[in-house]
Order: structure tokens, then sequence, then C-alpha cells
């Protein structure tokens, strides 16, 4: 019986993808991440590595990341405790879709996440203090592949629901994209 299902974002290659948790008076099982089940949606490698964040105030904008290739990932982002406004940002060079961003609320409460495929960057705003984000990826952190977008960028005009705070200085410190930005070529 599936656990996950999955349905299609504006983004070609983005999904949210809705737990189905079994649930009885003791409480409830979940489940996170599936091979099999999510290769219909494009996963297809193994787990790489998995992240948790906590991040304490509502607000607070983290991202938005990404790796260059070869070391481009695909993510599946998750909300374990509280809220958040998550983003991904089609980079692909040639993608009708190129610097268009979509957003997910996900929270602890609704079991939705984010499968976000490699090519994009990906950053959230906390909705709720205590936010919580756990992150499958399926290509290990490379520190010489790692590139950002400033979120406050004009040109992706991100509508982020609250005031954007608590930005990192390497967040705050990403320039603005120029015309001369192609994206990432897969």
């Amino acid at each position: 019986m599936s656990r996950l299902a999955w349905a299609p974002l504006p983004l070609a290659g983005l999904f949210r993808v809705q737990r189905q948790p079994l649930v009885d008076e003791r409480g409830f099982f979940s489940r996170m991440f599936c091979a099999d089940e999510l290769a219909t949606a494009g996963w297809s490698a193994p787990i790489a590595q998995i992240n948790h964040s906590y991040t304490a105030l509502a607000g607070t904008v983290r991202g938005l990341h990404y790796q260059r290739p070869p070391h481009a990932e695909m993510k599946l982002v998750s909300c374990l405790r509280g809220e958040v406004f998550d983003v991904a940002v089609d980079l692909r060079q040639g993608s009708p879709t190129f610097l268009q961003w979509h957003a997910e609320r996900l929270s602890a409460d609704n079991g939705n996440a984010l499968l976000i495929p490699p090519g994009f960057a990906h950053g959230f705003q906390a909705l709720s203090d205590h936010a919580e984000l756990l992150y499958c990826h399926s290509a290990a952190y490379a520190s010489g592949a790692e590139a950002g977008l400033n979120p406050l960028d004009p040109r992706l005009a991100i509508a982020w629901p609250q005031p954007a705070g608590q930005l990192s200085p390497r967040d705050a410190g990403q320039p603005w994209m120029t015309e001369e930005f192609e994206g990432v070529r897969l």
C-alpha cells in the first residue's frame, strides 16, 4: 500500500508530496521516504545525505541555495515542527519556467513535503517560531559546488508572506542576478 502520494506543481519536475499516515489511538506512523514510491516522481539516486534544520524565529528566511553540476541534487524537504513557506526557483538553463518560483506551505500538521529536482534553488521562510525541517538529498554537500541567490532579489520577486528577517550574512550577501546569469546547465 502506498504511503506517499504526489502531485505535479507548475514548474516541471517539482512535486508536492503528501504523506498518508496510519493513525490510531496511540498516535501515528508516517513514511518519510520511499525510493520505490518516489521513483515515478523522478527520484532515482540513493539518499546521499540527510540534514535537519531548526529555525527559532518566525519571519526568518534561509536560502536560496543550490549546488552546481556535477553535484546538482534532488531534495525532499519535510517540515517536522511548525510551519514554513518553502520556495523552489527553477534555474535550469533553457527551461520554459527559468527563474520562476513556486512555494508551498509545509507544516507538521499538513504532512506535505516538497520534492525539488536538480537545477533548482531552495529556500524557506519560517511562518512559526521553532520550525524544524528534514531534508533528504540525492548528492552529498560539496563546498566547491555551493551557490546561492539573494532571497530579496527583485528579479525573482518572491512574495515572502512576512517581512524577511534574520538573514545569514552569507544569504544577505548573495549578489543580485544580472542579465548575464544563464542558469544551471544539467
